[in-house]
């Protein structure tokens, strides 16, 4: 890992770039066709409405990655939790310990903030990312399965 990647949160006047990463995670997902992200929509969540965290990573500058990421609850610790929404690296930055960098910023946020757990949920197919996962001895919820209704969906109801 070079000594120069770090990691911050990020800026009002970068969610033209945390756009950019989002579209760079949904065609790595290939789900490019399901981002409806804008800048103005990140502004809001991020600085107005405050529903979620974002955070850049940086090599010698450049932006290289991103994790989003916000606060559930979980009743039987009775405490929040650290819910990771998206972790992105790019392509050519990627296998220089920029993700083990991430959730270690992401665990001392977790800790700073007095949470009982952090989460994510990882494609069935990403078998490099659940190695990746495996070797922080992160416990997969196998017996779990993540069910969604989309606003769509409400209008049924």
């Amino acid at each position: 890992m070079t000594n120069n990647f770090f990691i911050r949160p990020v800026r009002m006047n970068e969610c033209n770039l945390v756009t950019d990463l989002i579209r760079g995670i949904a065609e790595y997902e290939k789900l490019s066709d399901q981002v409806e992200a804008t800048p103005e929509k990140l502004y809001q969540a991020l600085f107005v409405d405050k529903t979620c965290k974002a955070v850049i990573g940086f090599e010698n500058e450049k932006p290289v990655g991103f994790a989003l990421y916000f606060y559930n609850f979980s009743t039987f610790k009775a405490k929040k939790g650290l819910y990771l929404e998206d972790l992105f690296i790019k392509e050519p930055y990627r296998h220089n310990g920029y993700g083990k960098q991430f959730f270690l910023y992401l665990i001392q946020e977790a800790k700073q903030e007095n949470c009982g757990r952090m989460e994510w949920t990882c494609l069935d197919w990403n078998t490099k990312a659940i190695a990746f996962y495996n070797s922080l001895k992160a416990k997969p919820m196998d017996e779990w399965t993540v069910f969604r209704l989309d606003e769509k969906d409400f209008e049924r109801f």
